[in-house]
Order: C-alpha cells, then structure tokens, then sequence
C-alpha cells in the first residue's frame, strides 16, 4: 500500500513561492483514431506584443488528445467574429469549428476577452463566451476558452481552468531535493508550496481548492498540516503518537479522515474534527486499514484493508461505521480508492501478475477494467469532470505524471525536465 511505502521527512515552507525548479512537458503517448478538427483563429487585438491566448487554447486541445488543430500558415484569412467566417472555406480547409474573438482593454489589470465557435458545416455559431483576464495569470483566462469550446463540443465540463499538485523530487539520495508543486492542469505556471530537503508525501486538495493537507515529519514528528494557498498559511492538525498519515478532506471542509497509529501500532481509520480537534475512531480491527476517501456526499468513506489476508477495498457508513463493505474481489491486491465526482465508480491500483496498473470499479456492477499498461502505476485520482484519471507512473527510469481517459482512448504523460514526479491530485472546480 503506497501509504505504508513511502516515509519520511519534512521541512515545509511557509509561503507560495514564485517558480519551480522542476518543468512539466505534456505528451500524448496515445490519442483517439479520429480527433475533431478544429481552427483556432488568433484573437483581435490592437495591442502590441499581447499575450497569445488562442496559442494556449490550441495548445490546450492537442494536448487532450480528442482535437487536431490547424496550423496557422494553413489560415488564409484571420476573421474576428462569427459573422466573419466564411464556413464553407474552413470546412474545405479541413475544419469541422472555428473559434474567433477579440481582445480589449477593460481596465488596467484586466483584458476583456469575447469569443464565438462557429460549426462550419451548418455556418452557425455554436455559442459565445465573455472571459475577462487578468494581467498577473492570462493563461486561466485561455484556460477558460478551452473548457468553453470542450464542453460546447463534446458534451461535458472541461477541466483546463483547473489546477494539479504533485511532488517533484530531484538527485539521488541521500542528497534527494523535495518540492510540493502546483500548476495548471497542463503542468504550466508551477507554483512551489513546499520546498525540502526532506521528502514529502500525501498531498490532498480541499473541495474548494484552497487548502492542501500534507503529511510531515517537522521536528522528528510525524504529523498532518494543512495549507492555505493564498497566504501560505498553515496549521498542524494531527501530532499524535504514532503514525499520522493519509490525510482526505470532507466535502464540506470541515474534518479530514486519516491514518492514524497511536502507541499500540496498527493502523486505523480517523475522522477528525477541524474546529473542535474531535477525533472520530472509524475502524478498530487488528488488520492495516488506510488510505480513506470520501464519498462524494460524505456519507461514506472508502480505505483500504488487509483483513482479508491482502490489501482490498472497502467502504463504510460514517455514522454507524460498524458496517463494512468488501468491494473488491478480482485481484489478491486492489488499493488505494478514489472515488469519481458523479460518485458512481472508484480509481484504484490492482495488480496483474507482477504488475501495478490503475483500473476503475464500477461500484453498481463490482467490475472492475484496466486502464493502463505501466509495472509499477500508483496514486490514481480522477479529474473534477470525472473524464481522466491522473496518476503516478514512470517512463526512462523517471516517475511521471500520466493521464488516462476513462474510456481508455487517450493518454498523456507530463514528464519533468529533471527528476522524478509522484503522488499526482487533481484539484477541484474553481466555481460553477
């Protein structure tokens, strides 16, 4: 269990610093048979040397896998507006949509951004949008019109306006260096939040993505802080004797199940409290239960268990959490549960053979289906729309951030410049 596997020690900073040492490249190592074709037309702008938001977009829907863009030395006109677009020749051209618009100052600090998508085979518009972006962070206002132009044409929320942490570690040991990083969904614009010689482990994102709860070992004790982004403020929450491990926010934000030792030394279930340090007691089995997950009305948790003689995963009530559930039963070492947003199917790590890969159980049916092909893939978690799930891989000897669709037709790999990465959480929605 990756819980168990991975130790020890940390020294967290207090603020959100600027740059990361670590840079993420995204590739696709494996994209639908036939991605849509899409024009991404650069926006007006009567700004000089304005920030590129349609290359960001373009950028954007490569990198899902699911569109091809077209190039620009292929445009032969640069229209602004729908009423602009001539359809019939972008769909001669080999594009199924167009997505024009325009750029202007609203104030100071902010760009006011309008955008349209145009279907070239009907010639009507699709759709408009109105993103107003921000002089400091321009890329979350592109990242806006990418979910825009996904959600318009395949159906479903997009989730590029979100953001991703993970941890980057850099040289060998015993001279290894740890960051606790977050960035955009595309691995761009890192943000440093921890920064250690020490390793640091268990990132988990609040619901309303404005906190980070972690495990440390500050002080040659193990215990569980959490974050908050904005001011780098923190807080230990969770000192006890014992190991204090695995923490997972509730969806309301006010407990955090973890993993917890005490003296005696197994490990079980916790619910505590935030504002009164009420700690809940949710499993007591001699067995190693851990790594617990919320369900997504807080009404259950998911863990994983050994009592069965090897690590499965189980679910309880958290009110009368005498009841337990096995959920799995196809592999002799299913682990790690994460449960989706529509609350419908878990992310896990089974194994095959020898092997370590992330599969999904459907929690209606009990079935359980592959996703990946990696030895040693772990710390799965699904994307806020439920269409990808993002875990830890490794590729040239390196750990990296992977991505996997659910329905298995696309993959990705975020790949450091340097280093390994591990223990990839996706964050929540920013808003509705």
């Amino acid at each position: 269990m990756e819980q168990i596997r991975r130790t020890g020690l940390l020294v967290a900073g207090l603020a959100l610093v600027a740059a990361a040492r670590a840079e993420l490249r995204i590739d696709i190592t494996k994209g639908v048979t036939d991605p849509i074709p899409i024009a991404i037309v650069p926006l007006s702008t009567s700004s000089a040397g304005a920030f590129d938001y349609a290359s960001v977009v373009q950028h954007d829907l490569d990198g899902s896998g699911r569109f091809r863009t077209m190039e620009r030395r292929s445009m032969h006109t640069l229209p602004a507006r729908a009423g602009e677009v001539v359809a019939a020749d972008w769909h001669a051209d080999g594009a199924d949509y167009v997505l024009v618009g325009t750029v202007a100052a609203a104030d100071a600090t902010h760009k006011s951004i309008d955008c349209e998508l145009v279907n070239t085979l009907t010639g009507q518009a699709l759709g408009s949008a109105h993103v107003m972006a921000s002089a400091a962070n321009p890329r979350a206002a592109a990242h806006q019109l990418s979910d825009f132009v996904y959600q318009k044409i395949m159906g479903t929320r997009g989730a590029f306006a979100t953001r991703i942490a993970y941890v980057a570690v850099d040289g060998a040991p015993p001279a290894q260096h740890f960051q606790l990083i977050v960035a955009d969904s595309d691995g761009e614009n890192p943000q440093v939040v921890l920064d250690s010689h020490q390793p640091i482990m268990s990132p988990a994102w609040s619901a309303d993505g404005q906190w980070l709860a972690y495990v440390s070992f500050e002080d040659r004790v193990s215990a569980i802080i959490v974050q908050q982004l904005s001011t780098g403020k923190r807080q230990r929450v969770s000192a006890r004797a014992g190991v204090n491990g695995a923490p997972a926010w509730s969806p309301d934000g006010r407990r955090l199940a973890l993993t917890l030792s005490g003296t005696g030394g197994n490990l079980d279930i916790y619910v505590l409290d935030l504002a009164t340090q009420g700690l809940t007691r949710i499993t007591e089995d001699p067995a190693i239960d851990t790594e617990p997950a919320w369900s997504a009305d807080g009404a259950d948790l998911y863990f994983t268990s050994d009592r069965s003689g090897g690590p499965q995963i189980y679910r309880t009530d958290v009110a009368q959490h005498q009841r337990v559930q096995r959920l799995t039963f196809d592999s002799p070492y299913n682990a790690r549960p994460r449960p989706s947003p529509d609350g419908r199917s878990l992310a896990l790590v089974t194994r095959e053979g020898s092997d370590y890969r992330i599969a999904v159980l459907d929690l209606a049916s009990g079935s359980v289906r592959v996703l990946t092909r990696g030895s040693l893939d772990e710390s799965p978690g699904f994307s806020p729309n439920g269409m990808t799930v993002i875990y830890a891989g490794s590729s040239g000897g390196r750990g990296t951030l992977e991505a996997v669709a659910v329905d298995g037709q696309v993959s990705q790999r975020l790949k450091s410049d340097r280093g390994d990465v591990r223990e990839p959480v996706w964050g929540p929605f920013a808003g509705p």
